[in-house]
């Protein structure tokens, strides 16, 4: 079973699911079927197949969680710290314009931590820590959102009011049969 968040349970998910594989092991030793360990616990077959295999070749003690597969690099501490350095901005860490980017952060945890990171690494590291990846709307400083409010409802009634009426099957667009 893949899980939705990209690989992985939280640290959270790893008790329940070592729970449902306890729970599996009662059906082991009463024989039943996979498929319905599998319905009970509502998970796949597969799964329960698998923990099987496992249990059959390591009892009991193969099933329990062996904790996070890895330790985090950053710790919470540290990606606090880089918080603030992403608060103060591009400019301060050299770049013109203001935005973020992937790479940037990435350089920003390079320089600041000593530690390298992918592009998806940073991604991830991101969206774990509850950040969005999102491309911010391009529109000019000196855009003033209540005259462009003003000129839709003034100007561009008239405008729309101004353009030639199109009759019905007499473009040759709408007839192909015109010349």
């Amino acid at each position: 079973m893949r899980y939705s968040q990209g690989g992985g349970l939280t640290a959270e998910r790893q008790p329940f699911r070592e729970e449902l594989r306890l729970r599996a092991v009662e059906g082991f030793a009463q024989g039943e079927a996979s498929s319905v360990i599998a319905r009970d616990l509502r998970v796949g077959v597969r799964s329960v197949q698998r923990w099987r295999r496992v249990w059959d070749e390591g009892g009991l003690r193969a099933l329990r969680s062996q904790g996070p597969a890895s330790v985090p690099r950053l710790s919470e501490k540290r990606f606090a710290q880089l918080e603030a350095e992403l608060a103060k901005g591009p400019a301060a860490h050299g770049w013109e314009d203001q935005r973020w980017t992937l790479a940037r952060i990435k350089a920003v945890i390079g320089r600041r931590f000593h530690l390298a990171y992918t592009i998806q690494g940073v991604r991830k590291l991101l969206v774990r820590n509850g950040w969005s990846c999102q491309v911010p709307a391009r529109r000019a400083m000196e855009r003033d959102d209540d005259a462009v409010a003003e000129w839709v409802k003034e100007v561009w009634p008239c405008a729309e009011d101004s353009r030639r009426p199109v009759e019905r099957g007499l473009s040759s667009r709408t007839n192909p049969d015109s010349p």
